[in-house]
């Protein structure tokens, strides 16, 4: 008997360990929101992505900038010694014609402000483009720390049916030495408790695998744990229209588009005004002949052939992709929510239906433990009460697992996926 609750009590023991986790390191517990925010932080997508806003950046500050002055020096020397004046030497200034010159581009046709212009919508294009990933990213995060939770709840639920194996297995060892049942009774006893610790094992790499998956888009190599406490939910609309409007304020790639047709209009306008030439003038100082002469320069191209016709073409198609990519996109958008939200209402009445048969599972087997003890039942009867305990369980946690993906999908396609990151 003291082996049976030495065997018992190490059982217990290892499940608390597996439980911690700790391996002699400290580990740090993420609810979904703390891993949001370190994502933010510390994925390497979104570190990648922030560049992109930088170097948008830097072309507003080009475009900002003023063309510089353009110095020129000329110098044409006679050669002939015989045309020098009064036989000079070479070196004398009558004998060669000297030119200085100092000139600007002029930027005409509000070229400079256009440029400006398209540079900073482009910028804004790159920051929603940062949101658009950013929002993505949340969803992969949001989805693996569920799968780590949901691979920690099906731990759970083994380790409770584990013990509940094991304390039966003592009973029954004591029975049949008691002859009260017989080897087979014991026999399948030990089979399931067998199973029971397969499963177990397997339960315990699971976990391990799905947050070492998480590790990686927190961009963290420490080990973490999984809070198992959060409820992360918050009231959410159930108007279709109200989460469109919703996804039109938070939804990255909706401003992306509705960016992108800015951004059209206004390369429209730079390139018509790339289209008129740009003139260049200047201030000459040359001393002809030793007399010295100043003067104005001025020079232009003559728009016979060029008048940037091909960058002003695809400028205007450019626009037309542009609404038409957002008409599509607002089209996709529309679809997306009704189908999350139709899914997510579906999960949500699965789940409360599913609550009463947890009860009930959870009854009949206290009843047949119960019964089994006092000699009233069957193993057979105790097992199967076991395992549809077991199979109940394990498709409650699939079911609430089914539904939080469904509200996490929700807030994904109307936007409000980041609002957890708060």
């Amino acid at each position: 008997m003291t082996k049976n609750w030495l065997r018992f009590i190490l059982s217990i023991v290892m499940i608390f360990v597996s439980i911690t986790f700790n391996f002699a390191q400290e580990l740090k517990t993420y609810s979904l929101k703390e891993a949001l925010r370190m994502a933010r932080t510390n994925n390497p997508t979104l570190q990648s992505e922030r560049l992109n806003i930088d170097m948008a950046k830097t072309d507003v500050v080009s475009a900002k900038i003023r063309p510089n002055l353009t110095f020129n020096h000329e110098t044409i020397q006679m050669i002939n010694s015989a045309d020098f004046e009064n036989s000079a030497g070479w070196y004398r200034g009558g004998n060669r014609e000297e030119l200085w010159e100092i000139s600007k581009p002029l930027q005409i046709a509000g070229q400079r402000k256009h440029k400006i212009d398209y540079a900073n919508k482009s910028l804004e294009l790159e920051e929603h483009n940062y949101f658009e990933t950013e929002r993505n990213l949340f969803e992969e995060v949001a989805s693996q720390w569920l799968e780590a939770w949901y691979a920690k709840k099906q731990l759970e639920i083994i380790e409770i049916a584990k013990v509940q194996a094991d304390s039966i297995l003592i009973i029954n060892e004591a029975r049949y030495r008691n002859q009260v049942i017989t080897q087979t009774d014991l026999f399948r006893t030990q089979l399931l408790v067998k199973q029971y610790d397969l499963e177990y094992k397997t339960a315990i790499q699971e976990v391990i695998n799905e947050q070492s998956k998480l590790k990686f888009y927190l961009g963290t190599s420490d080990e973490i744990e999984i809070d198992m406490t959060e409820e992360f939910f918050f009231p959410i609309s159930e108007s279709i229209a109200e989460l469109l409007e919703q996804a039109s304020i938070y939804r990255g790639d909706l401003k992306a588009a509705n960016t992108y047709a800015e951004v059209s209009d206004s390369n429209i306008k730079l390139q018509k005004s790339l289209a008129y030439p740009q003139p260049e003038v200047g201030i000459i100082y040359t001393p002809q002949n030793s007399v010295p002469h100043l003067g104005f320069s001025a020079s232009i191209d003559l728009p016979f052939f060029d008048r940037n016709q091909g960058e002003r073409q695809k400028s205007h198609i450019q626009k037309d992709q542009a609404e038409s990519e957002l008409t599509t996109l607002k089209i996709k958008i529309e679809n997306e929510i009704r189908i999350a939200f139709a899914t997510y209402q579906l999960n949500k009445n699965n789940l409360e239906d599913f609550e009463t048969l947890l009860a009930q599972s959870q009854t009949i087997l206290d009843n047949v433990k119960y019964a089994y003890i006092k000699g009233g039942t069957t193993i057979l009867d105790f097992l199967e009460a076991q395992n549809s305990w077991l199979e109940t369980q394990q498709q409650y946690y699939e079911v609430q697992q089914g539904y939080r993906q469904s509200y996490i999908q929700l807030l994904h396609t109307t936007g409000l996926i980041n609002q957890l990151a708060l």
